[in-house]
């Protein structure tokens, strides 16, 4: 009848390892995709700040040849009345010439003060020609300024084109990364998960005969009593006889696990709440954990198990299975929790 029972725990407890198995790939899955948005928002808004900063600049540039061109063209404008009013002037100019003319006509007895006006009027009609022709020049040469002024501002635009043009390749590109960093991430997922399955079928395979070693949630739990003795963290004959079947199992898996996925297997050690004497090796249980899994590194390590595959953690006695404080619950909660994970 035991048996029996024993067995259809066994069965019940199937399930629960695959399920954990599938959440936990969904939320490495979840956490990898918020770390990559993140990274590209960073990237972008690294991005968008530097483009930002350079229409920024064009527009300031821009904003001051605009002023300028205004400026000139003000300047333009007071200059063609000046020319303008030259104009008007030379022309009243030389319709006193011809008044003159008419009056020197008629009147043949006053030709020397004639004359005089008219010598005058010739400095004068000499002296705004002059005026005229420095006035056009001054026209001419913001006509040039204007012009050039014109180029620089379609240079600039061009430059605001091609900016703007640069930015959404930019995004274009990084949408694609991420799209394309979103599947391979799926991918290793998917790749460990499977893996993480062969290694748990493999186990059970070899510790179905065992009831002191259980499955909760992820992880292999070993009771302690099996693989040490009290407060030691010595491996004893049956405990080795047990980590050697693990490091078959763990041997057997990496040469079927490709290289790209950087998996790892974490020994955690736990202890009850129960301090230790403090007398011994160890000043409480926060050593004897972290020893004792060390311990079960360095004997797979020493079976063929490559180093930078292992991880050793010790918990003392902060992560309890069990709260309660009968023989039963301390013994729960002194265990070594094996878990194949990706660093």
């Amino acid at each position: 009848m035991a048996l029996a029972r024993s067995r259809r725990r066994d069965r019940s407890a199937d399930y629960w390892p695959g399920f954990v198995d599938a959440m936990a790939s969904i939320l490495l899955v979840i956490i990898f995709l918020l770390s990559l948005f993140m990274l590209a928002q960073f990237f972008l808004s690294q991005e968008i700040s530097g483009r930002d900063a350079v229409l920024s600049r064009l527009n300031t540039q821009i904003a001051e040849l605009t002023e300028l061109l205004a400026l000139e063209s003000t300047g333009q404008d007071e200059l063609k009345e000046s020319i303008s009013l030259l104009q008007s002037n030379l022309t009243d100019a030389d319709d006193e010439k011809a008044r003159l003319a008419e009056l020197l006509d008629n009147q043949s007895g006053a030709n020397t003060a004639a004359d005089g006006a008219i010598s005058e009027l010739n400095d004068e009609l000499d002296s705004e020609r002059q005026l005229n022709a420095r006035a056009q020049a001054q026209v001419d040469l913001l006509n040039q300024q204007l012009a050039a002024l014109r180029r620089q501002i379609s240079s600039l635009e061009n430059a605001l084109d091609v900016s703007e043009e640069s930015s959404k390749e930019s995004q274009t590109k990084i949408t694609d990364l991420g799209s394309r960093l979103n599947v391979a991430l799926a991918q290793r997922v998917q790749e460990l998960s499977r893996y993480r399955s062969d290694f748990f079928g493999r186990l059970r395979e070899i510790l179905s005969n065992r009831s002191d070693v259980r499955v909760v949630g992820d992880r292999f739990v070993f009771q302690s009593e099996v693989l040490f003795g009290s407060g030691n963290d010595d491996l004893n004959p049956r405990g080795a006889e047990e980590m050697g079947k693990l490091a078959a199992a763990i041997l057997e898996l990496q040469g079927q696990i490709p290289d790209e996925i950087n998996w790892v297997l974490r020994v955690d050690g736990h202890t009850d709440a129960r301090p230790v004497s403090g007398s011994g090796r160890f000043a409480n249980n926060w050593e004897l954990s972290s020893s004792r899994a060390i311990s079960v590194v360095q004997f797979l390590v020493s079976q063929g198990v490559p180093p930078n595959r292992l991880v050793a953690a010790g918990f003392g006695e902060f992560q309890p299975l069990d709260d309660g404080d009968s023989p039963e619950a301390l013994a729960r909660n002194r265990r070594i929790e094996l878990k194949l994970t990706e660093r």
